[in-house]
């Protein structure tokens, strides 16, 4: 069964060629979303405001599951972003209040926190979801050990850098 459903999906694009695909995707009449901070950049002859990706690498799409393959046909774009071994869907609330937030004018940093292994960390899915462990070590952003002891023991379990967000 072919699934009409509009849904909005993260895509992964070529290194800094997020305003080229989302031109391109535009061309094509594929909804698409390019979320865009203004920054100021100095170069040695001037200062100037630029707009810039929020996100590096990523755009959103809003399609149906036909158009998933015109998506990967489109320049610029590398592949959809998965998440337990399915095509990651954006929740329509989340898209509509990013774009809020981006609209209201306040100025926003994002900010990428490298894990270190010794740290806490809370799981926020899969079959530990909700449970703080110790980060032990980092395989790769896909594969790291962490140590459960809220269980009245250790022990070790390995996941995926996305199941995972340090606990402030």
């Amino acid at each position: 069964m072919i699934d009409n459903l509009y849904r909005w999906y993260p895509v992964y694009t070529n290194s800094r060629a997020e305003k080229k695909a989302y031109q391109e995707l535009q061309r094509k009449g594929i909804e698409a979303y390019l979320p865009l901070k203004k920054e100021w950049r100095q170069w040695s002859d001037r200062k100037k405001i630029v707009e810039e990706p929020l996100f590096k690498s990523y755009i959103f799409v809003r399609i149906s599951n036909k158009e998933h393959a015109e998506v990967l046909m489109t320049q610029g774009v590398s592949r959809f972003l998965y998440f337990s071994g399915k095509i990651a869907v954006m929740p329509d609330k989340q898209m509509e209040d990013l774009k809020l937030l981006l609209t209201s004018g306040e100025d926003l940093t994002l900010i990428e926190h490298e894990i270190q292994p010794g740290e806490k960390v809370l799981i926020h899915a899969g079959p530990f979801k909700g449970m703080i462990a110790e980060l032990v070590s980092i395989e790769n952003k896909k594969s790291l050990v962490l140590k459960l002891e809220n269980l009245g023991y250790a022990l070790e379990v390995k996941t995926s850098m996305a199941y995972i967000e340090p606990l402030k």
